[in-house]
């Protein structure tokens, strides 16, 4: 498996969807990605695309004809070529093909990028619209982490903490697509006491937050990680029904609304690429011990 380390960190990815497997802190000796446990979710850190959740009845209509994809699209499960390799860089390629143009009509090249430095790790995403026409797309991230982190620990013990306080509430989620309101979730606040209840009713959805980071950390040491996610409108925070990980997901997009039209051009949260142009995004995990 592609692996890169330096002294503070390790990371190993896969090629198929150019999933990251694990982050091991040397230093800390911990390993902070979820094991993907099949009992409960068989996955490390799904790329999210050319969609970030659910379309309604999995479908959506461009140019008047109608595409089917599944949640969260087709990257995940597709096999990435290893494009470029370092000692401290990973870099993965996926280019449109008959496969995709079947269910997304839109030529690409789409770029994955692991590189670290000191403890921290840097995940960037390159999209290139190889075509002729405007693209549209949403992409995201989907890594799952440990909790407990530290053994003797309780997922009770662990919080995440904002970089700025929030007045946010919780898009709820009816079979996965987003209804009309909110509930209440951060009043004042820039800290989320992790609980396994908050995930009862599916993923916690947040929309234009204040913060542009996050830090997942045992609350009495202050112990854990640091999460940057500058540039993504969006965040869902989401774990399987007992589960010991929780999920932090930047996202550019989002799932469809329960009264959605279907229509690509008109979703909420859709990013659109001119022909031969490049979107970039990234998202940034450091140690923190």
């Amino acid at each position: 498996m592609p692996t890169i380390e330096n002294n503070d960190i390790r990371v190993e990815v896969a090629t198929l969807g150019a999933e990251l497997q694990r982050i091991t802190g040397k230093h800390t000796g911990l390993e902070y990605m979820w094991n993907a446990d099949p009992a409960y979710w068989a996955k490390h850190s799904p790329l999210l695309f050319p969609i970030v959740g659910t379309l309604k009845d999995n479908t959506y209509i461009c140019e008047g004809k109608e595409y089917h994809l599944p949640r969260h699209g087709f990257a995940r499960e597709m096999e990435f070529e290893l494009y470029q390799q370092s000692n401290h860089t990973l870099t993965f390629r996926l280019v449109s093909s008959e496969v995709t143009s079947a269910k997304y009509p839109f030529p690409f090249e789409l770029y994955v990028a692991y590189s670290i430095a000191g403890p921290s790790l840097n995940v960037s995403y390159r999209v290139v619209n190889t075509g002729e026409k405007p693209m549209y797309f949403s992409i995201g991230g989907h890594p799952a982490f440990k909790v407990p982190l530290f053994e003797g620990d309780t997922y009770n013990d662990y919080i995440l903490e904002f970089n700025q306080v929030e007045n946010a509430g919780r898009w709820l989620l009816d079979n996965g697509l987003i209804e009309a309101g909110t509930v209440p979730l951060l009043e004042d606040a820039d800290r989320l006491p992790l609980r396994k209840e908050l995930f009862e009713a599916d993923a916690i959805v947040l929309k234009q937050l204040n913060s542009t980071k996050v830090r997942l950390i045992q609350e009495q040491t202050r112990k854990g990680f640091e999460f940057d996610f500058n540039g993504f409108p969006y965040l869902g925070i989401w774990a399987a029904k007992g589960a010991d990980f929780v999920c932090i997901e930047p996202w550019c997009g989002i799932a469809d609304s329960v009264d959605s039209n279907q229509q690509l051009v008109e979703k909420e949260g859709i990013n659109v690429l001119n022909a031969g142009a490049l979107f970039e995004r990234a998202w940034k995990f450091a140690v923190i011990d």
